[in-house]
């Protein structure tokens, strides 16, 4: 079955609120220190979270964490082939800041997000963009730059919500945006 088929049956079944069985919602998390879990251990990281939250509602879950410590997106875009691999229904692209805070730009930045979605949604993978601004101080760490326990946990919350919503109609398909943290 191919990706976007896989994607749709098990969106499909979510809808409908009936077990998926022998299928496996394959869901890569790419970004930098944040996605890696910094301060808050790998087991704590949203993307290690969202699996257990999407495993506890009954769906057979992989999320694999691809997140590099001090990444930027114009790395993100380097490795994107080769982190998301074939068989990938879910990408959850956290771009994080450190093309602001490591000689980069607003308009790099958003360059880079462009053609990582361009080529994951030419690929027929859902994309996720998470990327809220501002994000609460409270949600940090000490270092004001990586995300709490907490925030990692209200994030994973977010996109299970986001994932098991029903899907759009294919022709209607683009970048999925988390812009606000809920």
């Amino acid at each position: 079955m191919g990706h976007g088929l896989r994607a749709l049956a098990i969106a499909a079944a979510l809808a409908i609120a009936t077990p998926v069985e022998a299928l496996t919602l394959n869901i890569v998390a790419i970004g930098a220190s944040n996605t890696v879990g910094w301060g808050v251990g790998w087991g704590s990281s949203y993307p290690s979270v969202l699996e257990g939250l999407l495993r506890k509602q009954g769906i057979d879950a992989n999320v694999t964490n691809s997140g590099v410590l001090l990444d930027r997106t114009s790395g993100m875009l380097r490795r994107l082939d080769s982190a998301v691999p074939d068989g990938t229904d879910i990408v959850i692209l956290q771009p994080g800041g450190n093309d602001l805070r490591f000689f980069g730009n607003k308009e790099e930045r958003a360059a880079n997000i462009t053609a990582m979605v361009n080529r994951l949604l030419a690929r027929r993978i859902r994309v996720i963009v998470y990327d809220p601004d501002p994000i609460p101080p409270e949600a940090y760490q000490w270092d004001r730059i990586h995300f709490n326990a907490e925030a990692h946990a209200k994030i994973a919350a977010r996109l299970a919500a986001q994932i098991t919503a029903p899907p759009k109609p294919q022709a209607e398909r683009s970048a999925e945006m988390i812009s606000r943290y809920e």
